[in-house]
Protein backbone atom coordinates (compact mmCIF):
# COMPACT_ATOMS: atom_id res chain seq x y z
CA UNK A 1 0.00 0.00 0.00
CA UNK A 2 1.26 3.32 -1.06
CA UNK A 3 0.60 6.75 1.29
CA UNK A 4 0.34 9.66 -1.01
CA UNK A 5 0.07 13.19 0.53
CA UNK A 6 0.49 15.82 -2.76
CA UNK A 7 -2.06 16.85 -5.19
CA UNK A 8 0.16 16.60 -7.87
CA UNK A 9 1.69 12.81 -7.15
CA UNK A 10 -2.22 11.58 -6.50
CA UNK A 11 -2.68 12.58 -10.11
CA UNK A 12 0.37 11.37 -11.76
CA UNK A 13 -0.81 8.35 -9.86
CA UNK A 14 -4.16 8.49 -11.32
CA UNK A 15 -3.00 8.76 -14.46
CA UNK A 16 -0.89 6.02 -14.89
CA UNK A 17 -3.46 3.48 -13.36
CA UNK A 18 -5.75 4.61 -15.78
CA UNK A 19 -3.05 4.19 -18.62
CA UNK A 20 -2.63 0.42 -17.85
CA UNK A 21 -6.44 0.10 -18.29
CA UNK A 22 -7.36 -0.01 -14.74
CA UNK A 23 -10.33 1.37 -12.66
CA UNK A 24 -9.99 3.58 -9.31
CA UNK A 25 -12.46 3.51 -6.60
CA UNK A 26 -12.59 6.34 -4.53
CA UNK A 27 -13.96 5.91 -1.21
CA UNK A 28 -13.17 9.74 0.77
CA UNK A 29 -13.55 9.37 4.66
CA UNK A 30 -12.31 11.49 7.68
CA UNK A 31 -9.79 8.73 9.16
CA UNK A 32 -10.56 7.31 12.52
CA UNK A 33 -11.97 4.16 10.67
CA UNK A 34 -14.28 2.04 11.97
CA UNK A 35 -16.00 -1.11 10.02
CA UNK A 36 -18.35 1.45 8.31
CA UNK A 37 -15.62 2.85 6.89
CA UNK A 38 -14.32 -0.76 5.81
CA UNK A 39 -17.48 -1.84 4.46
CA UNK A 40 -17.08 0.66 2.03
CA UNK A 41 -13.48 -0.16 0.85
CA UNK A 42 -14.84 -3.59 0.39
CA UNK A 43 -17.92 -2.48 -1.63
CA UNK A 44 -15.57 -0.48 -3.72
CA UNK A 45 -13.07 -3.01 -4.47
CA UNK A 46 -15.53 -5.64 -5.37
CA UNK A 47 -16.46 -2.47 -8.20
CA UNK A 48 -13.14 -1.77 -9.25
CA UNK A 49 -9.50 -2.85 -9.77
CA UNK A 50 -7.34 0.38 -7.88
CA UNK A 51 -9.20 1.26 -4.68
CA UNK A 52 -8.07 5.06 -3.33
CA UNK A 53 -8.83 6.06 0.23
CA UNK A 54 -8.41 9.68 1.25
CA UNK A 55 -8.09 10.70 4.79
CA UNK A 56 -8.51 14.22 5.30
CA UNK A 57 -9.84 16.29 7.83
CA UNK A 58 -12.26 19.01 5.87
CA UNK A 59 -11.93 22.09 7.84
CA UNK A 60 -14.58 23.84 5.61
CA UNK A 61 -17.42 21.56 6.43
CA UNK A 62 -16.76 22.59 9.83
CA UNK A 63 -18.50 25.74 11.44
CA UNK A 64 -17.90 27.96 14.25
CA UNK A 65 -17.59 26.15 17.60
CA UNK A 66 -17.53 22.52 15.92
CA UNK A 67 -15.28 19.60 16.67
CA UNK A 68 -12.87 20.76 14.39
CA UNK A 69 -9.77 20.43 16.44
CA UNK A 70 -10.76 17.72 18.49
CA UNK A 71 -12.36 15.34 15.62
CA UNK A 72 -10.50 12.02 16.73
CA UNK A 73 -7.41 11.43 14.43
CA UNK A 74 -5.29 8.26 14.36
CA UNK A 75 -3.54 7.72 11.25
CA UNK A 76 -1.38 4.57 11.91
CA UNK A 77 -4.57 2.53 13.07
CA UNK A 78 -6.46 3.80 9.89
CA UNK A 79 -3.06 2.59 7.99
CA UNK A 80 -2.86 -0.65 8.91
CA UNK A 81 -6.60 -1.36 8.46
CA UNK A 82 -6.89 0.02 4.95
CA UNK A 83 -3.81 -1.80 4.28
CA UNK A 84 -5.36 -5.01 5.67
CA UNK A 85 -8.40 -4.12 3.37
CA UNK A 86 -6.47 -4.57 0.68
CA UNK A 87 -6.02 -0.63 -0.29
CA UNK A 88 -3.77 0.43 -2.72
CA UNK A 89 -3.24 3.70 -2.16
CA UNK A 90 -3.86 5.98 0.85
CA UNK A 91 -4.49 9.99 -0.10
CA UNK A 92 -3.89 11.97 3.16
CA UNK A 93 -2.75 15.50 1.97
CA UNK A 94 -1.95 18.35 4.30
CA UNK A 95 -4.40 21.11 4.51
CA UNK A 96 -2.64 23.33 2.40
CA UNK A 97 -2.47 20.51 -0.45
CA UNK A 98 -6.29 21.38 -0.55
CA UNK A 99 -6.27 25.10 -0.05
CA UNK A 100 -4.28 27.43 -0.30
CA UNK A 101 -4.35 30.97 0.75
CA UNK A 102 -5.45 32.40 -2.35
CA UNK A 103 -8.08 30.00 -2.56
CA UNK A 104 -11.46 31.24 -2.93
CA UNK A 105 -13.81 29.06 -5.10
CA UNK A 106 -16.40 26.81 -3.71
CA UNK A 107 -19.16 24.67 -4.99
CA UNK A 108 -22.77 25.13 -3.63
CA UNK A 109 -25.89 23.75 -4.29
CA UNK A 110 -29.01 25.72 -4.61
CA UNK A 111 -31.86 23.68 -2.73
CA UNK A 112 -30.31 20.05 -1.26
CA UNK A 113 -28.35 22.19 1.80
CA UNK A 114 -31.80 23.96 2.83
CA UNK A 115 -33.35 20.67 4.59
CA UNK A 116 -32.37 18.72 7.25
CA UNK A 117 -28.58 19.52 8.38
CA UNK A 118 -28.14 21.76 6.03
CA UNK A 119 -30.79 24.49 8.15
CA UNK A 120 -28.57 24.40 11.22
CA UNK A 121 -25.02 23.89 9.51
CA UNK A 122 -25.67 26.27 6.65
CA UNK A 123 -21.53 26.18 5.49
CA UNK A 124 -21.54 22.64 6.14
CA UNK A 125 -22.76 20.86 2.44
CA UNK A 126 -20.86 24.04 0.42
CA UNK A 127 -17.66 22.21 2.49
CA UNK A 128 -18.83 18.82 1.39
CA UNK A 129 -19.57 19.68 -2.12
CA UNK A 130 -16.46 21.63 -2.91
CA UNK A 131 -13.57 18.85 -0.91
CA UNK A 132 -15.14 16.04 -3.03
CA UNK A 133 -15.40 17.66 -6.17
CA UNK A 134 -11.70 18.45 -5.79
CA UNK A 135 -10.96 14.82 -4.76
CA UNK A 136 -12.60 13.39 -7.41
CA UNK A 137 -10.19 15.54 -9.83
CA UNK A 138 -7.37 14.71 -7.87
CA UNK A 139 -8.26 10.83 -7.55
CA UNK A 140 -9.79 10.62 -11.46
CA UNK A 141 -11.92 7.49 -9.88
CA UNK A 142 -14.44 5.57 -11.98
CA UNK A 143 -16.54 4.66 -9.12
CA UNK A 144 -16.90 6.66 -5.62
CA UNK A 145 -18.51 4.81 -2.59
CA UNK A 146 -20.44 6.89 0.22
CA UNK A 147 -22.36 5.49 3.02
CA UNK A 148 -26.01 6.05 3.42
CA UNK A 149 -25.55 7.18 7.14
CA UNK A 150 -25.17 10.43 5.98
CA UNK A 151 -27.63 10.67 3.46
CA UNK A 152 -28.15 14.35 3.00
CA UNK A 153 -24.66 14.13 1.86
CA UNK A 154 -24.86 11.51 -0.26
CA UNK A 155 -27.69 12.82 -1.82
CA UNK A 156 -25.99 15.99 -2.65
CA UNK A 157 -22.87 14.57 -3.83
CA UNK A 158 -24.80 12.31 -6.48
CA UNK A 159 -26.73 15.23 -7.68
CA UNK A 160 -23.14 17.36 -7.80
CA UNK A 161 -21.60 14.25 -9.64
CA UNK A 162 -25.01 14.68 -12.49
CA UNK A 163 -24.99 18.75 -12.18
CA UNK A 164 -21.06 19.18 -12.91
CA UNK A 165 -21.05 15.66 -15.36
CA UNK A 166 -18.71 13.53 -13.66
CA UNK A 167 -18.29 10.97 -15.19
CA UNK A 168 -18.15 8.99 -12.38
CA UNK A 169 -20.73 6.14 -10.35
CA UNK A 170 -21.88 7.18 -7.16
CA UNK A 171 -22.62 4.36 -4.98
CA UNK A 172 -24.91 4.79 -1.88
CA UNK A 173 -24.21 1.62 0.67
CA UNK A 174 -26.38 0.87 3.65
CA UNK A 175 -25.79 2.36 7.21
CA UNK A 176 -23.33 -0.20 9.05
CA UNK A 177 -24.57 -0.44 12.94
CA UNK A 178 -23.30 -1.73 15.71
CA UNK A 179 -25.14 -5.15 17.28
CA UNK A 180 -27.41 -2.85 19.17
CA UNK A 181 -28.49 -1.03 16.35
CA UNK A 182 -26.50 2.35 16.99
CA UNK A 183 -24.93 3.57 13.63
CA UNK A 184 -21.66 3.68 13.49
CA UNK A 185 -20.04 6.74 13.42
CA UNK A 186 -16.49 8.45 14.32
CA UNK A 187 -18.53 10.12 16.74
CA UNK A 188 -18.66 7.83 18.71
CA UNK A 189 -16.10 7.71 20.59
CA UNK A 190 -17.16 11.18 21.95
CA UNK A 191 -20.03 9.45 23.93
CA UNK A 192 -19.64 8.17 27.80
CA UNK A 193 -21.53 4.56 28.74
CA UNK A 194 -24.37 6.65 30.09
CA UNK A 195 -24.72 8.94 26.83
CA UNK A 196 -24.54 5.84 24.65
CA UNK A 197 -27.59 4.31 26.19
CA UNK A 198 -29.40 7.23 25.32
CA UNK A 199 -27.97 7.15 22.23
CA UNK A 200 -30.04 4.20 21.24
CA UNK A 201 -33.08 5.71 20.96
CA UNK A 202 -32.70 7.31 17.69
CA UNK A 203 -32.82 4.02 16.29
CA UNK A 204 -35.30 2.74 18.09
CA UNK A 205 -37.67 5.75 17.27
CA UNK A 206 -36.77 5.04 13.54
CA UNK A 207 -37.81 1.76 14.26
CA UNK A 208 -40.94 2.46 15.83
CA UNK A 209 -41.31 4.93 12.99
CA UNK A 210 -41.40 1.59 10.99
CA UNK A 211 -44.07 0.06 12.75
CA UNK A 212 -45.91 3.10 12.60
CA UNK A 213 -46.06 3.08 8.72
CA UNK A 214 -46.56 -0.38 8.64
CA UNK A 215 -49.66 -0.55 10.40
CA UNK A 216 -51.09 1.86 8.30
CA UNK A 217 -50.72 5.39 9.66
CA UNK A 218 -49.38 7.64 6.99
CA UNK A 219 -49.34 11.13 8.65
CA UNK A 220 -45.83 12.13 9.17
CA UNK A 221 -46.63 14.40 12.12
CA UNK A 222 -47.50 11.16 14.00
CA UNK A 223 -44.69 9.61 13.74
CA UNK A 224 -42.58 12.60 14.64
CA UNK A 225 -44.24 12.92 17.40
CA UNK A 226 -43.75 9.73 18.71
CA UNK A 227 -40.10 9.78 17.67
CA UNK A 228 -39.64 12.94 19.89
CA UNK A 229 -41.39 11.85 22.91
CA UNK A 230 -39.29 8.67 23.04
CA UNK A 231 -35.69 10.63 22.37
CA UNK A 232 -36.91 13.21 24.95
CA UNK A 233 -37.29 10.79 27.32
CA UNK A 234 -33.70 9.64 27.52
CA UNK A 235 -31.00 12.15 29.62
CA UNK A 236 -28.95 14.66 27.75
CA UNK A 237 -30.66 14.25 24.27
CA UNK A 238 -31.17 17.53 22.33
CA UNK A 239 -33.45 17.10 19.18
CA UNK A 240 -32.14 19.29 15.93
CA UNK A 241 -34.48 17.79 13.79
CA UNK A 242 -37.27 14.67 12.91
CA UNK A 243 -38.18 14.86 9.56
CA UNK A 244 -40.12 12.78 7.08
CA UNK A 245 -38.73 13.69 3.56
CA UNK A 246 -38.83 12.83 -0.41
CA UNK A 247 -35.88 10.84 -0.90
CA UNK A 248 -34.81 12.72 -3.92
CA UNK A 249 -35.14 16.45 -2.71
CA UNK A 250 -35.90 16.11 0.51
CA UNK A 251 -38.70 17.93 0.64
CA UNK A 252 -40.59 17.37 3.85
CA UNK A 253 -43.80 15.54 3.60
CA UNK A 254 -47.17 15.82 5.77
CA UNK A 255 -48.14 12.22 4.02
CA UNK A 256 -46.46 8.96 3.17
CA UNK A 257 -48.12 8.29 0.06
CA UNK A 258 -44.77 7.20 -1.14
CA UNK A 259 -41.25 5.64 -0.41
CA UNK A 260 -39.94 8.57 2.25
CA UNK A 261 -36.69 8.90 4.37
CA UNK A 262 -36.99 9.32 7.71
CA UNK A 263 -33.75 11.20 8.81
CA UNK A 264 -33.06 13.12 12.57
CA UNK A 265 -30.13 14.87 13.88
CA UNK A 266 -29.93 15.00 17.76
CA UNK A 267 -27.08 15.91 20.88
CA UNK A 268 -26.44 13.23 23.33
CA UNK A 269 -24.29 15.58 25.69
CA UNK A 270 -22.41 17.78 23.29
CA UNK A 271 -22.10 15.32 20.25
CA UNK A 272 -24.38 15.62 17.47
CA UNK A 273 -25.99 12.10 15.80
CA UNK A 274 -27.36 11.67 12.41
CA UNK A 275 -29.18 8.45 11.09
CA UNK A 276 -32.22 7.78 9.10
CA UNK A 277 -34.31 4.89 7.39
CA UNK A 278 -36.43 4.68 4.24
CA UNK A 279 -39.87 3.70 4.90
CA UNK A 280 -42.51 2.41 1.90
CA UNK A 281 -46.23 2.55 3.10
CA UNK A 282 -46.21 -0.97 0.83
CA UNK A 283 -44.05 -2.23 1.82
CA UNK A 284 -43.16 -1.42 5.67
CA UNK A 285 -39.21 -0.20 5.34
CA UNK A 286 -36.47 -1.23 3.20
CA UNK A 287 -32.72 0.26 3.41
CA UNK A 288 -32.38 0.17 -0.44
CA UNK A 289 -33.87 3.22 -2.04
CA UNK A 290 -32.96 1.56 -5.21
CA UNK A 291 -35.39 -1.04 -4.66
CA UNK A 292 -37.96 1.55 -5.75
Amino acid sequence: MEIISTTKKMQEHADSVRRLGKTIGLVPTMGFLHEGHLSLMREARKRTEHLVVSIFVNPTQFGPGEDFDAYPRAFERDAARAEKEGVDVIFAPVETELYTKEFQTYVVLEKIPKHLCGISRPTHFRGVATVVAKLFNIVKPDTAVFGRKDYQQFVLIRRMAIDLNFDIEIVGFPTVRESDGLAMSSRNSYLTPEQRRSALSLYRSLIEGRKLVKSGIKNSSRIIDSASKLINSHKETDIDYISICDPETLVEMEIIDRPAIMALAVKVGKTRLIDNMMLNPSEGMTDDPSAY
